[in-house]
């Protein structure tokens, strides 16, 4: 099979979708791989380690496309990239495609078979390939949010974890998941005051145990998430429902409520965000205010440390790339159904519930195309 690397062309996503150590194991299983040239220098992988490792370095996104039985990103592709799409290509990537109808359209209208990161599931039915980006992001969360705070940035000018004789930061984080645990991680060891907000009984017990006792746990309703928005100077949104819009669970009510100078990262706005206030933005222009209270909601926050994020993002999808280059894309979607749940369109047809429900769309399981 010929593998394609292009350059990712999202606003400043630095990350690269195989590194030269994943090009050298796809060469020595007897496939090609095309690299675009300088697509993981931001990573720090530069065009001579990937020639190194046996890929050839192409001049053009064009050429890499049009030559790649399967191209691997890293972000779900933006306009100019749906030219590139073709009846039988295989495309693995993160998509997010719930609030994307347009995308969605696209890869239906070329039968493009869409294997979207976010909905891939391993033997234990957890997100392999959504849960290093979730790390990065929920520990870069507390770390931006404490930026935000800064004066400078518009924030209330707090430093999260005080000093003696003043009293920390008050964190608020809406999901007890991967984001909210690395979230919490960081921001106690800040010396914040923090409370994690969830709906599962079970989880909140988990997470006292994590803790030890030092974070506080409230049942997620509308009653608390109000009161704990209100006094937090950081509120950190990490809710998740795989492959769906995220659910608006801090309404616009809740943020007219809280502190002026007050702080906002919705890591889930790839998903449509969880804040009702939230919109995507870029790292161009990152954040923005909505009554007093400072938002920062960048769709692709770990592009912002390309190192640490291509290597932890790829040592959990290159396993799924090997293994669909050696099978072919429709047997390994056969042999495995981890990868089977990855597949969210199918030569013209959607094959993902949860997007088919945000779009309000017809869908069909993959299992039915495939017989």
């Amino acid at each position: 099979m010929t593998i394609g690397v292009p350059k990712e062309v999202k606003d400043h996503e630095s990350r690269v979708g195989v590194t030269p150590a994943g090009v050298k194991a796809l060469v020595e299983a007897g496939h090609t791989v095309l690299v675009e040239t300088q697509a993981g220098a931001l990573s720090a992988f530069p065009d001579d380690e990937y020639q190194s490792a046996g890929a050839e370095i192409v001049g053009s996104a064009y050429d890499v496309w049009r030559l790649a039985d399967m191209v691997v990103k890293v972000k779900e592709p933006v306009e100019k990239e749906y030219r590139h799409f073709r009846e039988g290509l295989v495309l693995f990537t993160y998509l997010h495609l719930a609030p994307l109808k347009e995308l969605t359209n696209a890869l239906l209208e070329k039968k493009v078979c869409g294997i979207a990161y976010e909905t891939v599931r391993d033997r234990m039915g957890t997100l392999p390939l959504l849960t290093p980006m979730s790390e990065v992001a929920g520990r870069m969360s507390v770390q931006v949010g404490a930026a935000y705070l800064e004066k400078e940035h518009g924030g209330r000018g707090v430093l999260l974890g005080g000093v003696p004789g003043t009293p920390p930061g008050n964190v608020c984080i809406i999901g007890g998941g991967i984001v909210g645990t690395n979230a919490a991680k960081i921001a106690l060891g800040m010396g914040a005051r923090v409370t994690i907000v969830d709906v599962s009984l079970n989880r909140m017990r988990e997470l006292d145990d994590i803790f030890g006792g030092r974070i506080l746990t409230l049942m997620s309703n509308s009653y608390n998430i109000a009161r704990a928005c209100c006094e937090a100077d950081l509120v950190i949104g990490g809710v998740l429902i795989p492959g769906a819009a995220a659910p608006k669970i801090v309404t616009k009510a809740m943020v007219s409520k809280m502190k002026k100078g007050a702080v906002i990262v919705d890591v889930a706005i790839d998903q449509g965000g969880c804040i009702e206030t939230a919109h995507p933005t870029t790292h161009t222009d990152p954040s923005y205010v909505v009554d007093g209270v400072v938002h920062y909601c960048v769709t692709n926050m770990p592009a912002a440390v390309p190192y640490t994020s291509t290597l932890a993002l790829t040592n959990a999808t290159f396993p799924y790339v090997l293994k669909i280059a050696n099978k072919g894309a429709e047997a390994a979607i056969r042999d495995d159904k981890g990868i089977a749940e990855g597949v969210n369109t199918y030569e013209g047809t959607l094959t993902y519930g949860a997007v088919a429900q945000a779009q309000e769309r017809e869908w069909t399981e993959i299992s039915k195309l495939l017989g």
